[in-house]
């Protein structure tokens, strides 16, 4: 077959690159180079070079359509739901919600009454004990904590009031009154702030930084911590604003490490209320946005602000709720084809059940593993071709097509490895792309995600150089009583035909993302073939062992 290609390297050149060069030698720079993107033309695979013929494996693996636990996505389950005994209470202390496909955080949202129900003394049990059960099986914990609440007066502790904070009493849906059951803090009243100050310093020092905790709300002003008080203290949309930027400082001051949430209602609960002087705060804070109870009402009106997320979810994710399941059956608004449409139009990272998980499970199966195919991101590897043998030390290419089939961007980025490993399952030989990030992956619309094309420059082993040495240190040095060897191959690499798996994950080749892959080692590296390793046609250098007596 005629080569048309003219940066084909041969075998024989690319040995002679590694075996006789120094260290800083590389392929040259009419080569494509690991990292670079290119159209690939595949006779760079297939070439007969110096009669050794470059025998290719292709392939092009299926998703498999499981439900995948990822970090930075997944279904949220609430534990606590304002009342405390809403929706974690039924579950056994056993229960870890493994039966739930998909579900990855488990959600507390709680008065600050239980959580510093004295001043200085902080309930942190409250969160810990269920989150051990749950951070134990791989999931993560999310927290909101809120001060204003319908179904009991001190959601902002008693102490903050009995300290000389502000407030007023209201009716539910009615507003302020004097005779009113229940109590909203002056959001703005000094003592409320410096109380504050202490809670969520307080919280950060517990929490900020800790890899099992996925994402931080800022619930600490309006009803059910959503940032609005038509139904308290009835707030101006000016007031109310500066509310919310006072509270984001408040939290980015503490919080630098942990994902930090704002509430689609304390920026406008409408497009047509938007504040976008206030998204944009709220963006240039590195903000996500999540948006409760949708689907309250019915189509057309079923959420509002799929408009507003367009502005997060490029670069942060975008949590959604929907309302107390049972209640939206009641009322006729539930419908579950809709559900998956909003998941859709807000690019959804996160997907909270608010509900008594079980019974939501049971009755919605169907859509659940259609969300789980969408749901934030999905990773997946359309083909790959790769040499099926390769001489120890030799540059070789991999050429990889990969694709983000889910709504949302891999925010945390990843890096596409291959491993090879013995018939021990040991490892052999770790190569990891450092240059291409999944999370520049593009999203598209159901089963119409763009592909990226990657051309990769790998090697196994790496043959000791010649011109590392000169005619004194060629004679290695071997004092009696002592055994000093230098290998001609770093690390040592022996040929024989091995298997060969690929992940995503750190640059250093851990794996961290879960792929829709079938052959799991374990460790989220899944076997996609073989791969013959052959020795090296030219050798590296083997040192002598000569004690030179001086």
């Amino acid at each position: 077959m005629e080569n048309k290609n003219h940066n084909v390297i041969s075998r024989r050149n690319a040995l002679r690159i590694i075996g006789t060069s120094a260290i800083g030698a590389t392929i040259p720079m009419s080569l494509t180079r690991a990292g670079e993107m290119a159209d690939v033309d595949h006779e760079v695979f297939s070439a007969d070079t110096q009669n050794n013929n470059l025998q290719i494996r292709t392939f092009h693996p299926q998703d498999t359509g499981e439900p995948l636990i990822n970090p930075g996505m997944g279904w949220v389950t609430h534990f606590y739901s304002g009342r405390t005994g809403n929706y974690g209470s039924r579950l056994e202390p056993s229960d870890s919600l493994d039966w739930y496909p998909g579900c990855s955080v488990i959600y507390m949202r709680i008065p600050w009454s239980f959580v510093e129900p004295e001043e200085g003394f902080f309930n942190w049990t409250v969160f810990d004990t269920p989150a051990q059960r749950f951070v134990a099986k791989g999931k993560k914990i999310a927290i909101r904590i809120n001060c204003s609440e319908h179904w009991v007066t001190w959601a902002t502790p008693k102490w903050v009031k009995d300290a000389g904070a502000k407030g007023v009493n209201f009716i539910n849906r009615v507003g302020p009154s004097e005779d009113g059951p229940l109590w909203d803090p002056d959001y703005l009243d000094p003592v409320f702030q410096e109380k504050l100050k202490n809670l969520i310093k307080a919280l950060a020092d517990h929490y900020d930084g800790n890899p099992n905790v996925a994402f931080f709300d800022i619930g600490t002003f309006g009803m059910w911590g959503e940032g609005h008080t038509g139904y308290s203290s009835k707030l101006s949309p000016e007031v109310s604003a500066r509310i919310v930027r006072s509270q984001v400082d408040l939290y980015m001051k503490y919080f630098k490490k942990t994902l930090i949430c704002i509430n689609d209602d304390m920026i406008g609960s409408h497009a047509s209320t938007v504040n976008l002087s206030l998204a944009d705060y709220a963006i240039s804070k590195g903000l996500a946005l999540r948006d409760d109870s949708i689907l309250v009402n019915k189509y057309p009106n079923a959420w509002y602000n799929a408009g507003l997320a367009g502005k997060f979810w490029p670069n942060t994710p975008v949590i959604l709720e929907h309302g107390h399941y049972g209640m939206l059956k009641a009322r006729g608004s539930w419908d579950k084809l809709r559900l998956l449409e909003a998941v859709e139009e807000y690019h959804s990272s996160y997907l909270s059940i608010h509900w008594w998980p079980q019974e939501f499970y049971k009755e919605n199966k169907d859509i659940i593993e259609k969300i789980n195919r969408r749901l934030g991101y999905r990773l997946n590897l359309k083909g790959i071709k790769y040499p099926e043998a390769v001489e120890i030390g030799e540059h070789f290419k991999v050429e990889w097509t990969w694709a983000n089939v889910g709504v949302a961007p891999c925010y945390q980025g990843g890096f596409p490895a291959l491993t090879v490993k013995d018939n021990k399952a040991g490892i052999v030989s770790v190569m990891v792309e450092d240059k291409f990030d999944v999370k520049t992956l593009e999203t598209g619309k159901p089963d119409a995600a763009p592909q990226k094309n990657h051309v990769s420059t790998f090697n196994i082993g790496f043959l000791s150089p010649k011109e590392f040495f000169n005619e004194f240190t060629l004679k290695m040095e071997q004092r009696p009583g002592s055994d000093f060897y230098a290998g001609p191959v770093t690390p040592s690499t022996k040929h024989g035909v091995y298997d060969v798996f690929v992940s995503v994950g750190q640059k250093d080749g851990t794996p961290a993302i879960a792929l829709p892959l079938t052959d799991d080692d374990g460790q989220h590296r899944y076997k996609i073939g073989t791969i013959k390793v052959k020795e090296p046609s030219v050798p590296g250098v083997e040192l002598e062992n000569i004690w030179i007596d001086k």
